[in-house]
């Protein structure tokens, strides 16, 4: 089992916070990354802080592996819980299995929890089972087969559901899966990009070694990053406590995010399909000064929070609407169609997406995702291109979309994403270690970021 360095932390603010969370991700559908960097964890300590993140991110990365062990204990069947019980067990077994901290204190907290949902009656059954599990802590140890490890043994093992596991053993291999699985199961480096769009107030220029500087002072360490030479990993701190980090001079975005959007390329008039949260806009902003950039946002608070942190961006455009409701043959020379997807590439970030899933979402995902690349493309001058890209790593999603919208039209190419992806200078890597035949692919596990897919799509002249 895995120690934590919050051995000695036993607030009860930071579980109560944690517990909270956690009811929204499983009553609402919300995002625990989202709510964690929300108000109610900005009046607690930056221990309490810590804590509770991970207990929120150590439950929901191991849900299956607790659940497997409360119900070796508990005489009721898990589904027949209440949510509010079933989730104080998890965090009261997330604590004693996996952080260094007395079993009587998480008993005894979870039970408190409880109370506080208005669930008294249930408090002792609480504390019979969280007892039990103290006793026995290795009821949550998965038994694996005898002999190379199993897709079965790997779910087991690496808390993922089973389907999900089985489908990456096919598309990848077992031993890719299991890299993957691992992956998620760890605290995944946090990267940033250092914007240039926002010179310092204190100094001459916005350049990289300015921001840098100014971080160091403000107690954050950095390393270089490991796909990009204009990216850094935090090494120590808190990024968006710093000053520097709310003047938006610096943005914390994944590698692999940065690079599907370096990825577009130059261009007179771009249009990025479905902009939110404004990441990758903000890179076409920078990388092209000179452009006239539309970035569209479906969903209208979304596209107001872009406008706000766009504000710098004299170049960009937030129109709020659905790309196939812009005008066709709107004449732009770059489309970056960063579609809507079930984010599996992202599951040491967002760790909820595992258990939410289903594999009928693929077949309404791929759907969605081909009408916004056909409708990228009407929108494209001829000769210009298009960057499809998803966070998925499922095939439906990803060259099951290109290869169908290939399919039933005769005015795009295919084009070999390296490419496009030479030409970068802020590459520290080799472009052919990032590459799938002629799509852009990176996999958690065997490359240290989240997993993107992209490929290239060129308009044909017409004749």
């Amino acid at each position: 089992m895995m120690l934590s360095r919050y051995a000695s932390c036993m607030a009860t603010p930071a579980r109560e916070v944690a517990y909270d969370i956690l009811l929204r991700v499983e009553q609402q559908d919300a995002y625990a990354s989202e709510l964690l960097h929300g108000g109610r964890l900005e009046s607690l300590s930056p221990d309490d802080r810590n804590l509770a993140t991970e207990i929120v991110m150590g439950t929901l990365r191991w849900r299956a592996r607790l659940d497997f062990g409360i119900a070796a204990v508990s005489k009721e069947p898990l589904h027949k819980l209440d949510k509010e019980v079933l989730i104080a067990l998890r965090v009261g077994a997330y604590q004693i299995g996996w952080l260094r901290l007395p079993a009587r204190a998480a008993v005894n907290e979870s039970v408190e929890l409880v109370k506080r949902a208005r669930f008294r009656y249930s408090a002792p059954y609480v504390n019979a089972v969280l007892r039990k599990i103290a006793a026995k802590p290795e009821l949550m140890e998965p038994v694996l087969s005898p002999g190379p490890k199993t897709v079965v043994d790997i779910a087991a093992l690496y808390s993922h559901p089973l389907w999900l596991v089985e489908r990456w053993g096919v598309a990848y291999g077992l031993e890719t899966a299991e890299k993957i699985c691992a992956y998620d199961q760890e605290v995944p480096p946090t990267a940033i990009r250092l914007s240039l769009a926002h010179p310092s107030k204190n100094s001459q220029g916005g350049a990289p070694e300015v921001l840098v500087e100014e971080l160091k002072r403000e107690g954050i360490e950095l390393a270089p990053g490991a796909l990009l030479k204009s990216a850094r990993r935090v090494v120590k701190g808190d990024v968006t406590h710093t000053k520097v980090f709310a003047e938006g001079r610096v943005a914390i975005q994944d590698e692999a995010s940065q690079l599907v959007a370096l990825l577009v390329g130059t261009g007179e008039r771009l249009l990025d399909c479905c902009a939110a949260p404004g990441g990758k806009t903000a890179i076409l902003a920078e990388r092209n000064p000179q452009a006239r950039i539309v970035a569209a946002e479906l969903h209208p608070q979304r596209a107001e929070l872009m406008k706000q942190r766009l504000a710098s961006a004299k170049n960009v455009q937030v129109v709020t609407a659905d790309v196939a409701d812009l005008p066709p043959g709107a004449g732009f020379d770059r489309v970056l169609a960063d579609v809507p997807c079930s984010g599996t590439g992202t599951l040491a970030r967002n760790p909820e997406i595992k258990w939410r899933l289903s594999v009928e979402d693929f077949t309404d995902l791929h759907a969605r995702q081909v009408r916004i690349l056909n409708a990228a493309i009407e929108r494209l001058l001829p000769g210009g291109r298009v960057v499809y890209s998803s966070c998925s790593l499922e095939p439906e999603e990803n060259e099951g979309v290109v290869e169908e919208v290939l399919r039933t039209r005769n005015d795009v190419k295919l084009v070999d994403a390296q490419e496009s992806l030479s030409p970068i200078e802020e590459l520290a890597v080799s472009p052919e270690s990032l590459m799938s035949d002629p799509y852009l692919r990176t996999i958690p596990g065997v490359h240290p970021c989240d997993g993107f897919f992209a490929a290239v799509l060129e308009k044909r002249p017409k004749v």
